[in-house]
């Protein structure tokens, strides 16, 4: 299988070894997309009671408001209930003083007006006192009302905070399932694949100091199903003439898709491409700044590369990173109209220098790399294996384009 290095740290992808787990292991198992559905179902869940314990509890806040129906029909009894005692306690006074009247009546006919009068003033106490009764026992039915809905709420609201602690614990636990899964996913197949291809286009083979080229970045997936995260990653590196003096502080790589500019992040992504059905096409747009520092007759590289990873587990990319070679050219120049042209980066051995091979150094061994830090003789330009660059260039290779292997343990294996 061929294997993705840089030019001086080989980076391969191993051939995953048999699954000697047995069926009854395996079977069943929920897959990954099934796994990342169950989080957000549980997600979503958790959210939903954490939204509905809210609303419960603004609910019990709008209890206390006076437009509240119950409160304001209870305050109304309330008021309602009031007014009766005052009529109540008013109606018996005057059953009080109409009896004084007629105790201090002399003639029969006093004592007569007396009596009709207090016969009156007790026919209305005994009815304030029956409103007094009627008001008392709605401002209670009110109240008893108010308080019942109160609690209702209350109970719900606890309801609520029961579940959010169990939709919690499932989150939890569907977030820990997932985790484990993709942690085991980590030591499966996960494979190159020639079906994912990705190149520079537009890259000028001569590059001025201090210029700012675009090119673009082209994916094309046919590897016969639709690709859901596609990470296609670019990594720019350059020396000087002698090949000693590491330039890449001097390179700036920034990617758009269509939205503005974007640095490329510290593992050399050049974002993320959803969704590439097979047999479809993609560009990014890459841009590549070289500082005005840059001495002219540098040379300077970009790998190409990318991977991907499905929801269902699967992964894989590009078996070998492209890399494309150009020349630093004095300040105030134009870029070359002339394509750079790519170089595949694969080897069968890992190398071991970290110093950089000298100007025009080629490995001797046909296509193949050696251990002497020189990159593989291609018939590309010359000053190419001066870019042996020492271990960052390695590191492009691993960040952004090695692919997850998944390997099983020694001990499963012996």
């Amino acid at each position: 299988m061929a294997t993705v290095t840089a030019p001086v740290a080989m980076l391969s992808v191993a051939p995953a070894l048999a699954d000697t787990k047995p069926a009854a292991q395996t079977q069943n198992k929920p897959s990954i997309a099934e796994l990342e559905q169950a989080v957000k179902d549980a997600q979503k869940a958790f959210d939903d009671a954490v939204v509905a314990e809210k609303a419960l509890t603004q609910s019990l806040t709008d209890t206390q408001a006076p437009t509240y129906p119950l409160l304001a029909a209870f305050n109304a009894a309330h008021k309602a209930a009031g007014e009766a005692e005052s009529k109540k306690s008013a109606a018996d006074k005057a059953v009080t003083e109409t009896k004084a009247k007629l105790a201090a009546a002399v003639s029969d006919e006093d004592k007569t007006a007396a009596q009709q009068a207090l016969t009156e003033a007790e026919a209305s106490a005994k009815d304030a006192a029956d409103a007094k009764s009627t008001a008392d026992k709605t401002a209670a039915d009110a109240s008893k009302a108010l308080s019942d809905a109160r609690v209702e709420i209350s109970k719900k609201i606890y309801a609520a905070q029961e579940l959010i602690k169990s939709n919690r614990a499932k989150k939890t636990a569907a977030e820990k399932a997932l985790a484990d899964a993709k942690k085991e996913a980590g030591e499966g197949d996960c494979v190159p694949t020639g079906g994912l291809t990705a190149a520079a286009v537009g890259l000028p083979s001569k590059i001025p100091a201090g210029a700012t080229v675009d090119f673009t970045l082209h994916l094309a997936n046919t590897t016969g199903r639709t690709l859901d995260q596609v990470i296609p990653t670019a990594y720019a590196h350059a020396t000087d003439k002698s090949g000693t003096k590491d330039l890449d502080g001097l390179l700036h790589v920034q990617w758009s898709n269509g939205s503005g500019w974007h640095d490329i992040d510290g593992q050399h992504r050049a974002g993320t491409v959803k969704a590439l059905r097979t047999g479809a096409l993609t560009d990014v747009k890459l841009r590549l700044t070289l500082g005005a520092q840059a001495p002219a007759d540098g040379t300077g590289v970009v790998f190409i590369n990318a991977s991907y990873t499905n929801n269902d587990g699967t992964c894989g990319g590009v078996p070998d990173a492209g890399m494309y070679p150009f020349q630093i050219t004095a300040a105030g120049s134009k870029p070359s109209t002339e394509p750079s042209k790519p170089t595949a980066t694969s080897t069968p051995a890992a190398q071991s220098s970290k110093s950089p091979a000298p100007v025009g150094a080629t490995s001797g061994a046909g296509d193949s790399g050696s251990s002497s830090g020189s990159l593989a003789k291609t018939g590309s330009s010359s000053a190419v294996p001066q870019l042996a660059l020492g271990g960052g260039a390695a590191i492009v290779l691993g960040a952004g384009a090695v692919f997850v292997v998944r390997r099983r343990k020694a001990a499963d294996n012996a």
